[in-house]
């Protein structure tokens, strides 16, 4: 008689977790989990730990900490090891709007700088063969792509795990073509997808015509048309939107030479 799965509740599907943006980009950032885990394929299994030597903390703004977005990158390149998700208190960061319009239908988060500001994130463990897969899904082996990772130091970012243990540092993905702002010059928080498309489509008729008048239509418009995602990330330049993050002082030389940085890999569609 075959023993029963201990963990056949900890499956993605019976969490609530198994719908990637990338499949429904309304969705977008996903649903990030109640609690720290190790992705393990198909489950959310429990941890055991909060550090992991040998791997690299990956701090995770948006989809990234999306367990079925993340399922979905690893398949991409055939990686199955397990690959451990922990919650942490972040001051010194907000998530704000990626200046960019992503292929895969929706306008990303990115980080901006926000001193004194304290949220709860993710921190991703990943060996070197996930760390490059992600790399590549970010844009960062592209010379067009639109995110470049970034090593934070703790003096400037305190990252603090569930366990009071705080880290030395983290990784971090900013965007290359800075945020949007809120109309006043101060980053714009991401509200989610839905929230954030209705806005910037009803501050401009040129966005419209683009990309349609509901962020349904925005979605399908978007999604694969590289071309037209182009033309919408020139347009928040041309309207205006964006500005710095503040963590451009980070950003030169991060695509050579960044501790545990994998073989290079084709991106996909981001």
């Amino acid at each position: 008689m075959t023993a029963p799965d201990p963990y056949a509740d900890r499956t993605l599907e019976a969490l609530g977790l198994a719908e990637a943006p990338r499949d429904h980009p309304l969705a977008y950032p996903g649903v990030w989990p109640e609690e720290s885990g190790l992705l393990d394929e198909d489950r959310l299994l429990p941890l055991t730990g909060h550090t992991f030597p040998g791997r690299v903390p990956v701090l995770a703004v948006g989809s990234n900490a999306c367990p079925a977005q993340l399922r979905h990158k690893m398949r991409e390149y055939e990686l199955s090891s397990p690959l451990p998700l922990v919650k942490a208190r972040v001051t010194g960061l907000e998530v704000g709007v990626s200046a960019h319009v992503s292929a895969m239908g929706y306008v990303s988060a990115s980080p901006f700088r926000a001193p004194g500001h304290t949220r709860e994130l993710f921190v991703t463990w990943l060996d070197p063969a996930q760390l490059a897969a992600v790399d590549a899904s970010e844009g960062v082996t592209a010379p067009t792509g639109a995110y470049d990772r970034v090593s934070l130091p703790a003096a400037d970012v305190r990252i603090e795990l569930e366990s009071g243990a705080t880290l030395d540092g983290a990784h971090l993905y900013v965007n290359r073509r800075g945020v949007l702002h809120d109309g006043t010059g101060t980053p714009l928080r991401h509200p989610g997808e839905r929230a954030l498309l209705t806005q910037l489509l009803g501050r401009s008729p040129r966005l419209r015509d683009l990309f349609g008048a509901t962020p349904e239509e925005f979605c399908a418009r978007a999604r694969a048309d590289l071309r037209l995602c182009t033309a919408g990330t020139r347009l928040f330049a041309e309207e205006g939107w964006t500005t710095a993050s503040g963590l451009e002082k980070y950003l030169p030389g991060q695509q050579t030479g960044s501790p545990g940085t994998g073989a290079s890999l084709s991106p996909p569609l981001m």
